[in-house]
């Protein structure tokens, strides 16, 4: 049994003509074979036979009115829809956008001259900018030049020589556009191509600007002053807007994609924006305690060390790390401190490490006198060892 036109389309039998519209769009879009892959391509194409059948009857005053009268028989011989008005439907709109095809169908674009084809603008260039960590992590302003298309000081980017002009293209009347008419079974409508000759601009060049061909512009060395955020990760795109390539005859420029390259620092290792370095300590430090220098990016900083510090232990500076990138606040650093071992030892230094080793290895009380004796030792030859 032949489906009900108003349930296909899902509208209520009093649809005003704009709601019957609105509701085939939807659904031609839908089940449209060639634009929904995913769907089993029988069910979609008879769905879509449906729907376009529809339509092609509910948007017809008369046939509507028989439809509603008679149902799909119509008052003698039903309504006459083949496999030839469905492939010249689904032609139709394989070819085109929906949006276009609609607009066509549905008379909002008739009586409307198109606009021209927009100029299109110049061409998208790219640049490596290395860094180093301080300046990702500060901010700076780098300046450096490129070779790019700018407008033509001789024809101020026309394109044309001076003293002539261009003139209206009559291959398309100056319209930018070629149109070719076609006829289906919803209606006729408009096929609309860019023109060949004018490439859209509607007007042509006879007599071109001798310094830059008629392209309206020339290469040249620029300079570029580019603004690098605080907390600029490697790997960050920056985008400067209007100084790639100028486009031809007056078009706009295109934009300058700046990839940021941060170098390798020889003492901090950035993670996130936490940086983490290595502080190299004697173990006399590390056992007794002391005050150490540390680099940061702010420069020097001094920090306490306590007695029985590990080799491999970690500090942290709050705030001492990479900006938040367009936020408030820093990363930290880590400081992880490393005991070295002393190396070619001199007599006095040897007697100390074999004393020192001895007293390690004895079964005496934390607090024996010789004990505090050889640490006080031990503490005034670091001092005489910094002399």
């Amino acid at each position: 049994m032949p489906k009900d036109y108003y349930d296909v389309l899902g509208v209520d039998e009093d649809a005003s003509e704009d709601e019957i519209k609105k509701a085939y769009r939807k659904k031609a879009k839908q089940y449209h074979p060639d634009m929904n892959p995913d769907l089993d391509k029988e069910e979609a194409e008879e769905k879509f036979k449906e729907v376009t059948e529809a339509y092609e009857v509910l948007s017809d005053q008369d046939k509507r009115a028989q439809y509603d009268k008679f149902g799909h028989t119509g008052p003698s011989q039903g309504f006459d829809f083949n496999n030839q008005d469905y492939e010249r439907a689904r032609s139709a709109f394989s070819d085109s956008s929906f949006d276009d095809i609609f607009d066509m169908f549905f008379g909002e674009g008739r009586g409307r001259r198109r606009s021209r084809t927009a100029a299109q603008k110049g061409e998208d260039l790219q640049r490596k900018l290395r860094i180093s960590l301080e300046d990702a992590a500060k901010g700076t302003r780098v300046k450096f030049s490129i070779p790019r298309f700018v407008e033509c000081d001789h024809c101020n980017g026309s394109g044309v020589k001076p003293g002539s002009s261009k003139r209206t293209c009559s291959h398309c009347n100056g319209r930018g556009e070629i149109r070719q008419k076609q006829q289906t079974m919803l209606g006729s409508f408009v096929n609309v191509q860019v023109c060949p000759k004018c490439g859209g601009s509607g007007e042509v060049i006879d007599e071109p600007c001798p310094k830059c061909r008629g392209e309206g512009r020339t290469k040249k060395k620029t300079e570029i002053s580019v603004k690098v955020p605080p907390g600029v990760k490697d790997g960050s795109r920056l985008r400067i807007k209007g100084k790639g390539n100028v486009g031809r005859q007056g078009a706009p420029a295109g934009d300058l994609f700046i990839t940021v390259d941060v170098k390798e620092h020889d003492t901090f290792i950035r993670k996130g924006d936490d940086i983490l370095t290595t502080v190299p300590v004697q173990f006399t430090q590390l056992t007794l305690g002391d005050t150490i220098k540390v680099p940061t990016l702010e420069g020097v900083e001094e920090i306490e060390l306590k007695p029985g510090t590990q080799s491999g232990e970690k500090i942290m500076l709050r705030d001492y790390g990479i900006p938040h990138l367009n936020n408030h606040g820093k990363g930290d650093q880590i400081i992880r401190v490393k005991g070295v071992t002393p190396t070619d030892l001199g007599p006095e230094e040897k007697e100390l490490m074999e004393r020192l080793n001895e007293l390690l290895d004895s079964p005496m009380g934390d607090n024996s006198d010789e004990r505090e004796s050889f640490f006080e030792k031990l503490k005034n030859f670091r001092e005489e060892f910094r002399k």
